[in-house]
């Protein structure tokens, strides 16, 4: 980031506890102030949080402070110089600059000025509000990079922004879980929680995810993939899943759409050029570059795939004389229709097709 370009970041945690001395997002842009070359850091809390309960040094200190206005109201924090002349930048020069109008919700008119004022917004929203968040920065056509479950992806609203390249997954060292820092008041009665080595307590939240729509160079990184013989072949966990489920080692057929069902990210065939079936998760993966995105396996045909219907027993027969009788997924089926054989309806599916070049040639494992 270019010293040269104003960088302004709204942090509006929710998960995590909201004022600076409490957020870590803010903690982290504030000691890398100058590092990343920033121009202000803008940091506001929601009342109605339990971190925002907490009374922090920032505004007790402030003349600002005031004990009457400080339940209901949200706060605002900013960051753009050494104010305390130590020589830099740090979380020791935030400020407190005032109390908000209203509780500090991101729907609110002075909220969504000051998102208008941020190049990027970085915050983990609460999830129950995720689509509605994504909406209000995408209206503002803001760079933005948020927390959110990985089942956004199946999202009405959130899918078509993936499939046109509009929003995609963060960087991430790894899939899985994610660990948050609860504020010490915050019950830990459910699975998945701790406290770790500084005495902070923290819980686990299963299948969550950075969504960006900033670029960066894991998104662009080449899947290695093997061809559909070696999978079948090699791939113990892909064999295991097919003997167990179809008797038989072969990428299953969709009854009702022209593709295959790949159960397995890494069971993508490398040698198949029609249109497969992955799983969500198949998106930790993903590289623009040598895969398109089709569309979305639904029970409603929201991304015109155009899946089968039959119009006829003899329509219907011929097709399964071409691709036989059992062992077929229904990508779109309610229930199982024994008469045809074995259908059954599969978790969510993303439609893909590799890309095919000559540089994604040279990257396929043979």
């Amino acid at each position: 980031m270019s010293s040269t370009i104003p960088m302004f970041f709204v942090i509006r945690p929710f998960y995590c506890p909201d004022d600076p001395e409490w957020s870590n997002f803010t903690k982290y842009f504030a000691a890398n102030f100058t590092r990343f070359g920033l121009k202000k850091l803008i940091s506001t809390s929601y009342a109605k949080s339990s971190g925002s309960q907490q009374l922090t040094l920032f505004e007790m200190d402030s003349p600002l402070y005031d004990e009457k206005l400080h339940p209901a109201h949200g706060k605002l924090f900013t960051l753009t110089r050494d104010t305390n002349h130590s020589g830099q930048i740090d979380t020791d020069d935030i400020v407190f600059s005032g109390y908000l109008d209203g509780d500090g919700d991101f729907r609110s008119p002075e909220v969504s000025k000051l998102r208008d004022e941020a190049d990027i917004i970085i915050t983990n929203p609460p999830f129950s509000l995720f689509r509605e968040f994504l909406a209000w920065i995408t209206e503002a056509n803001k760079k933005f990079i948020i927390i959110g479950n990985m089942n956004a992806i199946t999202y009405k609203t959130v899918f078509p922004l993936i499939s046109h390249n509009q929003l995609w997954l963060g960087y991430s060292i790894h899939s899985g879980d994610r660990k948050f820092n609860v504020p010490d008041s915050y019950p830990l009665n459910a699975a998945g929680y701790g406290i770790d080595s500084d005495g902070k307590k923290f819980i686990r939240v299963k299948g969550v995810r950075w969504f960006t729509n900033i670029d960066h160079g894991k998104r662009h990184e080449q899947l290695i993939l093997d061809t559909m013989e070696h999978n079948l072949k090699f791939n113990k966990k892909l064999r295991k899943k097919f003997e167990k489920d179809y008797g038989k080692l072969e990428y299953p057929h969709y009854d009702n759409y022209d593709a295959i069902e790949v159960p397995f990210t890494d069971a993508i065939p490398s040698d198949y050029d029609g249109v497969m079936g992955v799983p969500i998760t198949f998106m930790d993966k993903y590289n623009p570059d040598q895969f398109e995105i089709i569309g979305m396996a639904e029970n409603e045909d929201l991304y015109k795939l155009k899946t089968r219907i039959y119009t006829s027993e003899e329509k219907k027969d011929a097709y399964f004389a071409k691709f036989g009788r059992s062992g077929q997924y229904d990508l779109n089926a309610s229930g199982v229709v024994k008469q045809w054989g074995r259908f059954e309806k599969v978790y969510q599916r993303l439609l893909i097709r590799e890309r095919r070049n000559s540089s994604h040639e040279n990257n396929t494992a043979h």
